[in-house]
C-alpha cells in the first residue's frame, strides 16, 4: 500500500505529454532530482526525501531556425557508466547538459530537409545504452551518438532504421553478456516495436507489429519487452522472439507511462497509477503478473509516473492542469 506523501509545488502546470517527467536519484546527497515539460522550457527540481524543494532551475529550448518558441518535447536523465547527462528534445533539436542543467555540452539541430509541408519535425524518445544516448525522431530514425567520458566531444556516430512513423519511446536495460542480447527497443506511432542490440553497431534483431493503437511507452524487464499502449492495454513480449507472453486490459484510457523499480508501474489518462509485480515462473519460465497496487489521482489527465527510488518504494505523478508533482510512498 501506498501514501501519499508532501507534493513538490511547479511553477506552472506539466504539459500534456506522454512520459512527461523524469526522475534522478543522487542517495550520497540523499537528494531527487525531478525533470518537467511545459511548451518552451522545462523545470528542474531538488527535493529532500521528505519532499522539501531546494532548488530549481528552468531551461529553455534553443530556438534554432524558426519564428516561434520551440516546443519542448521530453526531457530526462541519462546514466552513462562514467557521467550523468540531461537531455532535453524539441521542436528545434536535441540539447545534451551536465546532470544539474548548468552547462549545455551539445546541440544537435534537427534538419527538416527530409520532412513534407504538412509533418512535424521534433525529436522525442530518450534513452541511455552503455556509452551510447539513442534519440528518437518525428521521422522513425534513431540518432545514436557516442558520449566521451568527459567533456563536450559527442558524436552522431548512427541512425538506426526501423520505423517509419515518429518514435513515442526508447528504453533499455544493461545488456547481461549473452549473445544476440536485446537490450533496447523502440516504439512508435503506429504501436510497432523494434528490438536492438546495442554496441559499436547497433542490429535489429525483432520487430513486433503494431495492431492500429499507438505506442506511447515501453520498458525493458530480464529481457521482456513491456509496452503500454494507446487502447489502455500492457502487453509483454519476448523481447529475443516477439512473441507474446501476457496481455493486460490495464486501464480505460490511453496510457501515458511506464516505469520499473522492480515493479512495473503503468500510468493512463483514465486517472489511476497502477502498480503490477512481474516474476517468472521457476518450472515453466513464463511470466506471471499480480496486480499490487491502484491509485487514482482525481480529475487529472496523467502525463507522467515515475518510481523514485530503485526498489520502488515510492513514485511520482505529474498531470495536466496540475501545478505540482504528486508524490506517494509505501506504508
Amino acid at each position: 500500500m501506498f501514501r501519499r506523501e508532501r507534493s513538490i509545488p511547479l511553477r506552472g502546470s506539466a504539459a500534456a505529454l506522454c512520459n512527461n517527467l523524469s526522475v534522478l536519484q543522487l542517495p550520497v546527497r540523499n537528494l531527487t532530482h525531478f525533470g518537467v515539460v511545459h511548451g518552451p522550457s522545462a523545470q528542474l527540481l531538488s527535493a529532500a526525501p521528505e519532499g522539501v524543494p531546494l532548488a530549481q532551475r528552468q531551461l529553455q529550448a534553443k530556438e534554432g531556425a524558426g519564428v516561434s518558441p520551440p516546443l519542448i518535447t521530453q526531457v530526462h536523465w541519462c546514466v552513462l557508466p562514467f557521467r550523468v547527462l540531461l537531455v532535453l528534445t524539441s521542436h528545434r533539436g536535441i540539447q545534451m547538459y551536465e546532470s544539474d542543467g548548468s552547462v549545455m555540452v551539445y546541440w544537435h539541430a534537427l534538419d527538416a530537409g527530409d520532412a513534407s509541408l504538412v509533418q512535424a519535425v521534433f525529436a522525442r524518445g530518450i534513452a541511455a545504452s552503455g556509452h551510447f544516448i539513442c534519440v528518437g525522431m518525428w521521422s522513425g530514425r534513431v540518432l545514436v551518438f557516442d558520449i566521451p567520458a568527459k567533456g563536450p566531444n559527442i558524436v552522431l556516430s548512427e541512425e538506426l532504421a526501423g520505423h517509419q512513423t515518429p518514435i513515442t519511446d526508447i528504453a533499455t536495460e544493461p545488456a547481461q553478456g549473452q549473445d544476440c542480447v536485446a537490450d533496447m527497443v523502440t516504439a512508435d506511432d503506429s504501436g510497432l516495436l523494434c528490438v536492438w542490440q546495442s554496441g559499436p553497431e547497433f542490429k535489429l534483431l525483432t520487430r513486433i507489429p503494431g495492431f492500429g493503437v499507438p505506442c506511447p511507452s515501453v520498458q525493458l524487464w530480464q529481457g521482456t519487452v513491456a509496452a503500454g499502449y494507446g487502447n489502455g492495454q500492457v502487453r509483454l513480449y519476448e523481447a529475443s522472439t516477439g512473441t507474446l507472453h501476457v496481455q493486460i486490459d490495464a486501464h480505460a484510457r490511453a496510457i501515458c507511462a511506464l516505469d520499473l523499480a522492480p515493479e512495473l508501474l503503468s500510468a493512463a489518462e483514465d486517472t489511476f497509477v497502477h502498480i503490477w509485480q512481474l516474476s517468472r515462473s521457476p518450472e515453466g519460465g513464463y511470466i506471471e503478473v499480480e496486480h499490487c497496487h491502484g491509485e487514482c489521482v482525481p480529475d487529472t489527465q496523467v502525463c507522467g509516473a515515475r518510481f523514485c527510488d530503485p526498489s520502488g518504494s515510492s513514485f511520482a505523478v505529474t498531470g495536466y492542469d496540475l501545478a505540482e508533482i504528486l508524490r506517494f510512498s509505501s506504508m
